[in-house]
């Protein structure tokens, strides 16, 4: 490994330099010194701007710690979940509800398709449902759901709404006005250390969360809705890693987050052009499909030699998919600080050198 290894992965993302640093300042004891709460209190305003939501909580615990939490402050036994899905992640939101003893029911679509709205209008019809889930952006496959459609549906239902936006808060604009828990991490497209959950929680999931007793205390979001104000939270919070992401949303506000999601936008396009022009195929094959913070290349049977070869060759670091994916993905993460022309070149480059 060298300091020039470029992590061209779809999260954990390249921390920059300011955010490292800040990481790396006197860290106060977030029970006992009151200037902590006032520095979160102040970090999820900034977060607030962000999502474009005026209720955001910060929790301790990598991005799957919000898919867990939600449903185990929003389902108790015997609820009914819709799990709307078209990938892994989206799958594995009824693994969950079945572990906090929910009713799963699974609405899915092949992961090269987007969701499919007659199927789950059809579903909604068939029987009451408590809480849906569904994912933003699918990262194994590089896919970007319009949620707007499936929103509109759940609310006409009177459905409580769960979105793991994690590969996509922050990358690209996210219906969040219309979600009542979106989830988000630290280590995706606000390029800071892997460790926090954020997410915003609307009124009615509030409600619904205060309605019963969670069976999970770390997993509890019930303490959260009022912790900044009264000055107590459930457990030591992680402050380096707060102090990091501070310094990751500062960046992001200063760049604009507009222009942030433009910089995404082109960084994506220049990826997809590349792949092309060296004769392969995007998956899935859809541009409109496409998410703007990671790009899944078909490489059917290659993808795991081919990511070999250019770390061990160029030293940039990339993914292959996951699950029965794994060997035919190879996938170039361009989000957060590496959303970024000259850093996609220098991937395509490697990837064309490989192929060769």
């Amino acid at each position: 490994m060298t300091e020039d290894r470029l992590r061209m992965t779809p999260g954990p993302t390249e921390i920059p330099a300011r955010v490292r640093e800040r990481m790396s300042e006197p860290t106060w004891n977030p029970d006992v010194e009151s200037e902590f709460y006032e520095f979160y209190r102040e970090l999820t305003a900034k977060l607030e701007t962000v999502y474009g939501d005026d209720d955001v909580a910060v929790l301790s615990g990598e991005g799957i710690l919000g898919l867990e939490a939600a449903i185990a402050s929003l389902v108790e036994e015997g609820d009914r979940v819709l799990c709307i899905s078209n990938g892994l992640y989206g799958d594995g939101f009824a693994d969950f509800v079945e572990t906090y003893g929910g009713e799963g029911v699974t609405c899915r679509s092949p992961s090269t398709d987007p969701l499919d709205l007659e199927a789950i209008e059809s579903t909604l019809a068939e029987g009451e449902f408590d809480v849906a889930t569904m994912v933003h952006c699918e990262t194994p496959t590089g896919t970007l759901n319009d949620l707007e459609p499936v929103l509109s549906l759940l609310e006409a239902h009177d459905v409580v709404s769960v979105v793991d936006a994690v590969s996509s808060l922050g990358g690209t604009p996210v219906p969040v006005e219309g979600i009542d828990v979106c989830l988000g991490a630290s280590q995706k497209c606000f390029s800071a250390p892997p460790g926090l959950c954020v997410l915003s929680v609307s009124d009615r999931a509030w409600e619904r969360i205060e309605s019963f007793e969670t069976r999970s205390f770390y997993a509890d979001l019930e303490p959260w809705r009022t912790a900044a104000d009264e000055e107590w939270f459930p457990y030591t919070h992680a402050t380096s890693n707060l102090f990091a992401l501070d310094a990751a949303v500062d960046a992001i506000l200063e760049e604009g987050v507009d222009a942030v999601f433009e910089r995404h936008e082109e960084a994506a396009a220049l990826c997809r052009d590349r792949t092309r022009d060296l004769g392969l195929e995007i998956y899935p094959e859809n541009d409109d499909l496409a998410s703007p913070t990671v790009t899944a290349i078909s490489l059917e049977g290659r993808a795991r030699e081919v990511q070999r070869r250019v770390q061990e060759e160029h030293d940039i670091v990339l993914s292959t998919g996951l699950g029965d994916l794994e060997d035919d993905i190879l996938r170039v993460g361009h989000m957060g600080h590496n959303a970024r022309a000259e850093r996609v070149e220098r991937t395509m480059d490697a990837i064309e050198a490989v192929l060769e």
